[in-house]
């Protein structure tokens, strides 16, 4: 399996989803048009969740609507399953 390239690949869709959450938290704070959840979803599923994990934590944002949490929660498990099953059947 090409490690570098999945590795590669998770950190380029992490940096741009924390960017998304950073330009989410300021036009918030602006009171500008927002960047939707669903959009915020979609980068985390197709592997920007660590970086979305991080802007939420240095941003704080994001961090105390449930409905949204249990989203992204939903898209770390899927992850975290897919890795698992990945190693136990695959490899």
């Amino acid at each position: 399996m090409p490690w570098p390239w999945i590795i590669g690949g998770y950190a380029a869709v992490s940096l741009v989803t924390f960017a998304a959450y950073g330009l989410d938290k300021r036009r918030a704070v602006q009171r500008r048009r927002r960047i939707p959840e669903r959009t915020l979803h979609l980068f985390e599923l197709l592997g920007g969740w660590p970086g979305a994990l991080a802007g939420q934590t240095l941003f704080r944002h994001k961090r105390r609507k449930f409905s949204y949490m249990a989203v992204f929660a939903a898209i770390v498990a899927l992850h975290a399953a897919a890795w698992t099953a990945w190693y136990v059947y695959l490899r």
